[in-house]
């Protein structure tokens, strides 16, 4: 993304105004020190610090930052106030707090170029109110993000070793199969006990594979299981073409992370 866009320039004030934004996504944020409390704390700490005037501090409460900036109610609030010409820039704890995605990161970065407002970070002493700090800002979000999708690479790997091992990937059993001894249709928490196939669950999926081989979707599928008499045996109740479509895609994927072992 191409940050060298000309700058319109304001005039420049007395005292730099700036609007606080604070977001927390889960409540274990809260025990990692960053509540929404926490934030407020330290970005007044901050704007005392630098002289620089704090007018609010807009909050997103349970607002993942994965979601853009235009979606989020407190963000989108605190842009529009600086497109109005009501402060000079916007100022967060942390980089991550503006957003988890890169893109959106470098959309805020080049629009506080255009516009001639600024970006500034707590935690990382970022101001995109010079070059060096546009430059840092772009840096560190590519690098964060980097890191987001290892994570991601590595849970996918560990989960895919579970379902070779024959153990079960999530707190729902896979239909078709159990833990031994057991007839419920989930786990116990921490529990990673190897499964086995259930033999009349087994029998339906081969009846639902067999009909998507013949080229039947999910509804029709449904439909054929209904006309059969077959029915959900964990509920008792008649397939919905959801649940189908979960059960065979479902079934896909182990079938693919097999495969992969092989």
């Amino acid at each position: 993304m191409k940050l060298t866009t000309r700058r319109t320039r304001r005039p420049a004030p007395e005292v730099v105004r700036l609007i606080g934004y604070s977001r927390v996504s889960t409540d274990e944020q809260v025990d990692k020190g960053v509540s929404l409390a926490a934030q407020r704390e330290r970005l007044a700490a901050f704007a005392a610090a630098h002289g620089y005037s704090l007018l609010r501090v807009e909050e997103d409460a349970g607002v993942s930052g994965k979601l853009s900036p235009v979606r989020r109610p407190a963000m989108a609030r605190a842009l529009d106030a600086i497109r109005g010409g009501e402060a000079d820039g916007l100022v967060a704890l942390k980089l991550d707090r503006f957003s988890r995605s890169t893109r959106d990161t470098l959309a805020l970065v080049e629009a506080a170029e255009r516009a001639g407002w600024r970006l500034l970070s707590v935690s990382e002493a970022l101001d995109t109110g010079s070059a060096a700090g546009r430059m840092v800002v772009t840096i560190l979000a590519a690098l964060a993000q980097m890191e987001r999708e290892q994570i991601g690479e590595r849970t996918a790997f560990g989960m895919d070793q579970i379902a070779r091992e024959g153990r079960a990937r999530s707190y729902h059993l896979p239909f078709g199969f159990r833990v031994q001894g057991s007839d419920s249709p989930t786990l116990r928490a921490g529990d990673r006990s190897p499964l086995v196939e259930d033999p009349a669950e087994q029998a339906i999926l081969a009846r639902m594979q067999a009909l998507e081989a013949n080229g039947l979707g999910a509804r029709r599928i449904a439909k054929a299981l209904e006309g059969e008499g077959s029915k959900n045996p964990r509920t008792g109740r008649p397939w919905s073409p959801a649940l189908v479509a979960k059960i065979l895609a479902t079934a896909h994927r182990r079938a693919a992370v097999l495969s992969r072992a092989n």
